[in-house]
């Protein structure tokens, strides 16, 4: 065991020490080592219970034979962080999540981790650590938030943001704000919808690092806590029979996530996540997969923010392991996950509890929402390495758009005019310098799209950014737009005016202006937005969005291959 380089011999008597120092016996120091990674805090509603499950885990750990040990990570809430400065910070705050497990497993020569994230960065900065490390590892993530209740109808913090745009159009009272603003999150737990936070626990199980069920699992179940202590058991079972994340995170494996994805119309920020989780394995995954996938996986789940049902009816229907029990003849069934069985096997011991529940929010291949799946990739002259968006939250006549920019060099400014009045019907809005280097950190931009969503305005306006959206982003939100204008990419280039023609049947976004004319426009490279601490370390490194901003330095060192 790795553990014994700081318990094994009379060397170490002064590390056994400091382990009886923490009141640790002699029989638990003989037992392997087993990290408890924790991102629980008091600030993050998907966090704020995970004391709890970090509990459960540890009980697991020990009834099956380990000794665990419990660390935290930090922990951003992008709700929270959301339309001001503060978002600048979310994105680059995975690498550091991941680097930080790093320091600690290797400083302290864990043998195993169990690992609980909850929402959007959190979750893919502890899948990168896993990937990197290669040690067996399990991950339970915390759970969604119940959808709050007002008025006869369900709702969450979607409802809350774009509740703004209806209240500043007059569409909804103050009071009726307010009502949204206290009822909306219910408690504990990601927000209720198939955003970021929910998408990523949804993928982590079809990747394979989670136990069955867990993924849609609610924060506030009890079924939460027998996973997490399932969870510790079965780290020491993965750990007894040598099987490592890198046995689980194979090339065949993150195929069967983006199916998922695809499927169930997760957010487009899995295309950020899952190219920086597989670097840190070893494999290179590009958006060219991502929309190769979607073009042969058909969206047969249509939850919030692009459908109507919740994260709650999810779970009903019987989640991830009967989502993936429809796309069977879809997926690599030869796959390992962390029950030490092939996902095939998995699969065989599915229970469907609720069979009108499944029929009706899990639909059957024949009969999906639509023939395609959720994200589409387009190319084209305003993002010749590509750009993202999620078609299964786009109305079907803005699939095909054309209208004239209206250009913005920051969110604020956006955000301003959008509050203003002065976004009309037929326009592309252009938010730029908003990338992984520009922003910098590549901020989210559901204020925006949420403002124009509660306008009413989202049938017939577009967005689109080298920045990127939320997962709770609905309507033709075109993201990720690489090169960014940072790099001196066309989208620096566009003028108020300017037709942008949209076709994402056809996986195209075009900047319909001469070439003569786009070279008599000069780019000026910008200032730093930011000069001093992580972040102005960040911009000088990061990578473009299209590979998955990513800081290249962070290669897995430990794998011992696939």
């Amino acid at each position: 065991m790795r553990s014994d380089e700081t318990k094994k011999g009379a060397e170490r008597a002064p590390h056994r020490s400091l382990l009886k120092a923490l009141g640790i016996t002699d029989e638990e120091i003989e037992k392997p080592f087993v990290a408890v990674v924790n991102s629980w805090n008091e600030f993050v509603p998907g966090h704020a219970h995970l004391d709890r499950i970090a509990d459960a885990v540890k009980a697991g750990v020990r009834s099956a034979g380990g000794t665990p040990f419990e660390f935290n990570t930090i922990a951003i809430c992008d709700g929270i962080a959301m339309g001001h400065e503060g978002m600048k910070y979310s994105l680059p705050s995975r690498e550091v999540i991941a680097d930080s497990i790093e320091l600690m497993i290797q400083a302290h020569r864990m043998d195993a981790m169990v690992m609980i994230p909850s929402c959007d960065k959190i979750v893919p900065g502890h899948l990168m650590a896993a990937a990197r490390l290669d040690l067996p590892a399990v991950v339970v993530t915390g759970g969604a938030m119940c959808p709050g209740f007002i008025g006869d109808e369900y709702a969450d913090l979607i409802s809350v943001f774009e509740g703004v745009g209806a209240y500043k159009t007059g569409k909804i009272s103050k009071e009726e704000l307010r009502n949204l603003e206290e009822l909306a999150c219910a408690g504990a737990g990601s927000c209720a919808g198939l955003f970021t936070a929910n998408t990523m626990a949804c993928v982590t199980e079809a990747l394979g690092m989670s136990l069955p069920e867990c993924a849609t699992c609610h924060a506030v179940d009890a079924k939460k806590l027998r996973i997490a202590k399932k969870s510790g058991m079965q780290i020491v079972e993965l750990l007894r029979k040598k099987i490592t994340a890198g046995g689980i995170l194979t090339k065949k494996a993150f195929e069967n996530a983006i199916v998922v994805d695809m499927a169930i119309g997760g957010s487009t920020n899995t295309a950020l996540h899952l190219p920086a989780i597989a670097s840190e394995a070893g494999i290179k995954l590009d958006l060219k997969t991502f929309d190769e996938l979607s073009r042969v996986t058909p969206n047969i789940v249509s939850l919030r923010p692009g459908g109507n049902y919740f994260m709650l009816d999810l779970d009903r229907a019987g989640g991830i392991p009967a989502v993936m029990h429809r796309l069977k003849e879809k997926l690599n069934l030869g796959c390992l996950t962390v029950t030490g069985k092939s996902m095939g096997d998995d699969l065989k011991k599915i229970r469907i509890i609720n069979p009108g529940k499944n029929r009706e929010v899990i639909r059957t291949l024949d009969n999906p929402y639509s023939r395609e799946g959720g994200i589409a990739v387009l190319y084209g002259s305003l993002a010749s390495k590509g750009a993202v968006v999620k078609q299964s939250a786009v109305a079907p006549k803005m699939l095909v758009h054309k209208g004239k920019a209206k250009v913005f060099e920051s969110e604020e400014k956006a955000n301003k005019a959008i509050m203003e009045k002065k976004i009309k019907r037929g326009d592309v809005v252009i938010i730029r310098y908003e990338g992984p280097k520009g922003g910098p950190g590549m901020r989210e931009m559901l204020e925006a799209t949420s403002a124009l969503a509660g306008m009413g305005l989202l049938d017939s306006v577009a967005l689109v950014t080298d920045g990127r959206f939320s997962g709770g982003t609905r309507g033709l939100c075109i993201g990720h737009v690489s090169p960014e204008a940072a790099e001196g990419g066309p989208i620096a280039l566009v003028e108020d005016g300017d037709i942008i023609e949209i076709d994402v049947p056809n996986r195209k976004i075009e900047l319909a202006v001469p070439k003569v004319e786009l070279n008599k426009r000069k780019f000026k490279a910008p200032k730093p937005k930011i000069n001093a601490g992580y972040l102005s370390r960040y911009l000088k490194s990061v990578s473009s969005a299209n590979e998955g901003a990513i800081l290249p330095s962070h290669t897995s060192r430990y794998h011992t291959g696939r």
